[in-house]
């Protein structure tokens, strides 16, 4: 029996991409439009063609320059925070409970976190961590330590990062919690047969069956500390000077503070190109890691060799018909 296809059903779909393209394709048309043009104010624009891009990729010039310092900074800062965050989420997985109350304790407690604004966490960090009224700062200092993340760059950093540490690694642990929660219990029971240890027990089923969840992790938490904004624009301004001034801040000062647009279109499309090469590539890779992984468990088990068949018994012979 043929199939029947009604096209008409595209029609339900159709309102969203109405939405889509006047909320997405509409305003990157837009900043395209700007990254190749100049303009001298009197909304007068002047043709440019590609002259931003090069400015922006030549570190020789003050844009290049500013831009290739940030972007540093930028990669450096995702490398520390998923470096820090991954297997610090892991750990808080492998250690919550796995039945009873303590469980929605536990996610309640990690969930907390996530409820407050970028703007609330940059505030609460930045009241935290002064030397004069925060207690952390007011600690740091009585103990002897010269704390003060406004003109210290180091302290700077290390502010920024354990405060997205705090902020961001729950979401981590509840990812990896869920994928734990979905291997079924037969593994586990089968590697306590086999006398398996705690590590053997987590490389062997845990990790893998985390591939998927993990992958997810890394794509959400490198993209958000890649494009990150508002922590540390409120907690340090992007300073002292400009060690802690990123991508993001970088061209809110090209774009509000010096009202450049055309240079400010370039570097955001120039700063969306890298989030998506840079996720691309995590995800092919991790990808392709876990399908090596998979070949490799079922070559290991095909080696294996079979136990050799039990020797049948021999059988009754049975008296022909009319022989007494």
């Amino acid at each position: 029996m043929d199939k029947t296809i009604n096209q008409k059903a595209w029609f339900l779909v159709l309102p969203v991409f109405l939405v889509v393209a006047f909320s997405a394709v509409l305003p990157l048309m837009t900043v395209v439009n700007y990254s190749m043009q100049d303009t001298f104010g009197n909304n007068q624009f002047f043709w440019n063609g590609v002259g931003w891009f090069k400015e922006l990729l030549d570190p020789s010039t003050d844009l290049g320059g500013r831009f290739l310092a940030s972007l540093g900074r930028n990669l450096f800062f995702s490398a520390v925070i998923l470096a820090i965050e991954v297997p610090l989420g892991i750990v808080v997985a492998l250690s919550m409970p796995r039945e009873g109350w303590s469980v929605a304790a536990c996610l309640v407690i990690l969930a907390l976190p996530l409820l407050i604004p970028w703007n609330v966490v940059g505030t609460i960090w930045q009241i935290f961590g002064r030397p004069d009224i925060g207690l952390l700062g007011y600690t740091l200092n009585y103990l002897g330590f010269n704390y003060n993340y406004v003109s210290n760059d180091i302290d700077a950093w290390v502010t920024v990062i354990v405060m997205d540490v705090w902020h961001w690694t729950s979401l981590v642990a509840l990812l990896c919690y869920a994928g734990l929660k979905s291997i079924p219990d037969a593994y586990y029971q089968a590697a306590q047969i086999d006398g398996a240890s705690r590590w053997a027990v987590f490389k062997a089923i845990q990790l893998p069956k985390m591939n998927r969840v993990l992958l997810i992790a890394v794509l959400l938490r490198f993209m958000d500390s890649f494009m990150i904004y508002t922590e540390p624009f409120v907690v340090t301004g992007g300073g002292p000077g400009n060690s802690t001034t990123f991508v993001s801040i970088e061209l809110v000062k090209i774009a509000l503070g010096q009202f450049d647009l055309g240079k400010a279109a370039a570097l955001s499309l120039v700063y969306n190109l890298i989030i998506l090469i840079v996720c691309w590539v995590f995800y092919t890779v991790m990808t392709n890691a876990g399908t090596e992984r998979k070949a490799v468990t079922q070559g290991e088990s095909a080696a294996e060799p079979k136990p050799a068949a039990a020797p049948k018994p021999a059988g009754v012979l049975k008296p022909k018909e009319g022989v007494a």
